[in-house]
């Protein structure tokens, strides 16, 4: 199986953590940005990341990747069966990947991506107010709904951590992680997550990536 992609998209990271705590083999070829390479581009016709392929399956977005997973090796279940909780897993990754994104890719964009890689100054208003105002709902939201067993969902990992914590890998790379004094649960939280062989793995190659991009 292969991932196109690199693992500093958050929806890409949550693909190989997911596979990676599913204990799926799976090897991760890295695509630029608007990669016109023949294989990503039959996996994914509109460059979506990530793009994936089982052999001659091929399919696009981290949402239908994860799903097929699951069906195909069903455990550890990590997209549970019971109705409601199914359905707030759903809604978990749903938050992850839109509203939690929005600021994140804000972020992300103008302080890494656009210096590091294209050579463009980055739009520091727009990362500043997206720090200062639109994450703080989100942390406040977060702080007020993790569970104190550590898991949000079932009392045990599924698809809704992994899909919350990728994220907040891209914000650690630029220093815009919740203030561990106002959101104590949620610091917690994100670090024991991260901290994961299936997340720590792709995030220490990530923070090595950056400091030479950075040199």
């Amino acid at each position: 199986m292969i991932v196109y992609g690199h693992s500093l998209s958050p929806y890409v990271r949550k693909v190989l953590a997911f596979a990676a705590e599913k204990g799926i083999e799976i090897e991760n070829r890295t695509v630029g940005l608007g990669s016109d390479e023949p294989e990503f581009l039959e996996a994914s016709p509109f460059r979506k990341m990530p793009g994936f392929r089982d052999g001659d399956f091929t399919i696009c977005d981290s949402t239908a990747i994860v799903t097929y997973l699951e069906a195909l090796q069903p455990d550890p279940p990590l997209i549970p069966a019971e109705p409601k909780a199914r359905a707030r897993t759903i809604w978990y990754e749903e938050f992850a990947d839109t509203i939690l994104m929005s600021p994140g890719q804000t972020l992300f964009y103008n302080r890494v991506v656009a210096p590091r890689f294209l050579g463009l100054a980055g739009d520091d208003k727009a990362a500043t107010r997206a720090q200062r105002e639109e994450l703080p709902p989100i942390f406040d939201y977060l702080e007020r709904t993790i569970p104190e067993d550590g898991f949000l969902v079932d009392g045990r990992l599924t698809l809704a951590d992994i899909a919350v914590a990728s994220p907040f890998a891209n914000l650690e790379h630029v220093g815009a992680t919740p203030d561990p004094d106002a959101y104590p649960k949620t610091t917690a939280y994100i670090a024991a997550i991260l901290s994961r062989p299936s997340f720590a793995h792709w995030i220490e190659r990530e923070r090595s990536f950056l400091q030479r991009k950075a040199a």
